[in-house]
């Protein structure tokens, strides 16, 4: 069959006509007067970011507190840095909390979900924006893009950022070189087993925002399945139409190796795993591989004359439960600070 002879899904096609806006439909003097009493809280998950993360709470400060007061509280995440990503955070001004502390009392998880997690306990808006901690050459319509479609229309629970994504290589810079997780398996998986989402330019984007109300009921996966688990749940508590992107034009941050890919694709199609077993799509009970076999190129000290060594980590992914189940353990913010 012909390209030509295929044609988008009706309701993808009307979802991403009617949900998908540009970041400079929403300038902040439209914001102000939509805002009324919400608060607008902005968490940013840091691990070793220290060289970025200082910048980026600078720029909210400066233009979205100061200026004009939209956003109301700033939370970066020490998610248990060994460098000054917590010192260069609270310099900038930014409210620093302990990823750990936040958690306390907990079982322990790692990752990015539960930094996540740990955030959006620690908040307090009405309006919660994430924003990932290693971003250049960061701007301000990152926040008010993400927060635009929440301040002025009260059917959308969840906004999902997207961008162009260049990647420098040997050979230059590749345009839309990033998202290569995205277009070689979360696309293809998510419009196998979850067509309504496939109008998501970017599902695995780590920029995103919702309403507290919403986020408050869905799980967070620890490690790189949390944006997957967030889309499909979302999608199953509140539906399609109550999610939302916004194009927020061009995203500069590092870029990950190949091999690292592979992990974080191990851990989405796990997470994708248990949806399906949700559903009734997967054999009951069963439990995949846990773990995931590389080769690295060049032997070990061990072993210098081998032309490949064999890798395997531990690719499980764990779950923290919704934070309205957990909301009577969690200690306060102030008690929290890194």
């Amino acid at each position: 069959m012909r390209d030509s002879d295929v044609s988008v899904s009706p309701v993808v096609e009307a979802w991403s006509t009617y949900r998908t806006t540009s970041a400079g439909d929403w300038p902040t003097r439209r914001l102000m007067r939509a805002k009324g009493d919400s608060r607008v809280s902005v968490v940013l998950p840091a691990r070793n970011e220290e060289a970025t993360v200082g910048a980026i709470v600078s720029t909210i400060r400066e233009h979205l507190m100061d200026r004009v007061p939209l956003v109301d509280e700033l939370i970066v995440v020490d998610s248990r840095s060994t460098d000054r990503t917590a010192r260069v955070a609270r310099a900038a001004g930014a409210e620093v909390v302990g990823q750990d502390a936040m958690t306390r009392g907990l079982p322990r998880l790692t990752g990015k979900g539960d930094a996540l997690w740990a955030g959006l306990a620690a908040a307090e808006g009405d309006v919660v924006a994430f924003v990932d901690a290693d971003l250049r050459d960061f701007r301000p319509h990152f926040v008010t893009g993400l927060v635009g479609p929440l301040l002025t229309d009260p059917s959308v629970a969840f906004v999902k950022g997207f961008y162009h994504r260049p990647l420098v290589g040997a050979a230059g810079v590749e345009a839309d070189g990033g998202g290569r997780v995205t277009e070689l398996m979360a696309r293809p998986m998510l419009n196998l087993f979850w067509p309504e989402l496939a109008g998501f330019v970017q599902p695995l984007a780590g920029e995103y925002a919702g309403r507290r109300s919403v986020l408050e009921q869905v799980p967070f996966v620890s490690g790189y399945g949390v944006e997957t688990a967030m889309l499909i749940d979302l999608l199953d508590l509140v539906g399609l139409d109550a999610l939302a992107q916004v194009d927020l034009g061009e995203r500069k941050h590092r870029h990950q190796d190949t091999a690292a890919l592979g992990r974080m694709s191990a851990q989405i199609m796990l997470t994708a795993w248990s949806r399906l077993q949700r559903r009734g799509w997967a054999v009951p009970g069963a439990l995949p591989a846990e773990v995931l076999t590389q080769f690295r190129r060049g032997g070990s000290e061990a072993l210098p004359n081998l032309d490949r060594e064999i890798v395997v980590t531990d690719v499980s992914v764990d779950e923290r439960p919704p934070l309205a189940q957990l909301r009577h353990r969690v200690p306060r913010r102030r008690m929290a600070a890194a």
